[in-house]
């Protein structure tokens, strides 16, 4: 088991999460490379369900068109979903209100991810997080390079831009109870070169809550880095998953194999 020093001398176990993330043009689930170039690959909830089947321990629905409608239409595909599909279902995309996020918790979901609306409106953050628990509130941040060192968040699928620092913005979140970031590299989204491992490192630094790393996996190996040297709490895949690059099992072994303690028993997983 991966153990790492808890900051008082003692050690810890590491537990991870490796997350199947699925991006949604209703009705279809589409892939594109730093969000943009679309290519749509089929029905997201089949693809939903043979994740669970083989052993992924959440799922996140994204929405990426919401933005232009101003509201996430997932409901229905959530609610098929959530029939046959029993790990953690996070959604996101044009979820604004208080309003948004309880009629989709009410049609399944487990978590929302809030961007643009939490940039807008920083104190829906901590609405959220006292009427149905932090571990509702998912904070969703697509990171561009700023320069060395330096991120910056942006909105509406990495193009508009918010003129927040990315490590400031976690900071604030964290602060305002989110229980959870979900970082997207918009540089490696979709492009397989690996994770921004400086990236990760930075924000897992000043982050006081769990970190889900999205945006750039091709091989075993990024995986390994984004745990070992970016410090991150979970994985989300897309484009290895869905175009059959790596299984889950390999993908799950691997991470077995490296010391890190995964989510048991989940799905069908053999």
């Amino acid at each position: 088991m991966k153990r790492t020093l808890n900051g008082k001398g003692g050690i810890r176990v590491r537990n991870i999460r490796l997350i199947a993330r699925l991006d949604i043009k209703a009705p279809n689930l589409i892939k594109g490379v730093r969000l943009e170039g679309l290519r749509v690959l089929g029905d997201p909830k089949a693809f939903a369900t043979r994740y669970y089947e083989a052993g992924v321990d959440e799922i996140i629905y994204m929405d990426i068109v919401a933005s232009l409608y101003e509201r996430n239409s997932l409901g229905d595909l959530l609610t098929r979903t959530a029939r046959d599909v029993f790990i953690p279902i996070t959604v996101g995309g044009g979820v604004r209100s208080i309003d948004d996020v309880r009629a989709l918790l009410r049609a399944g979901a487990d978590k929302v991810a809030i961007n643009t609306a939490a940039v807008r409106q920083p104190e829906l953050i901590s609405e959220v997080a006292s009427r149905f628990g932090s571990q509702c509130m998912v904070l969703s941040i697509e990171a561009k390079s700023a320069g060395p060192g330096k991120w910056e968040a942006y909105t509406d699928n990495g193009r508009e831009r918010t003129g927040l620092d990315v490590l400031e913005w976690v900071k604030r979140g964290c602060e305002l109870g989110a229980g959870e970031i979900l970082l997207t590299s918009v540089d490696r989204e979709g492009t397989r070169k690996g994770f921004d491992v400086e990236l990760l490192k930075a924000v897992a630094e000043v982050a006081t809550c769990p970190v889900i790393a999205s945006g750039g996996m091709g091989t075993l190996d990024h995986m390994r880095d984004a745990l070992d040297e970016g410090g991150v709490d979970a994985i989300a895949m897309a484009d290895v998953l869905h175009y059959d690059r790596l299984s889950l099992r390999e993908i799950r072994a691997a991470a077995t194999d490296a010391g890190y303690v995964l989510r048991q028993d989940v799905g069908a997983a053999t």
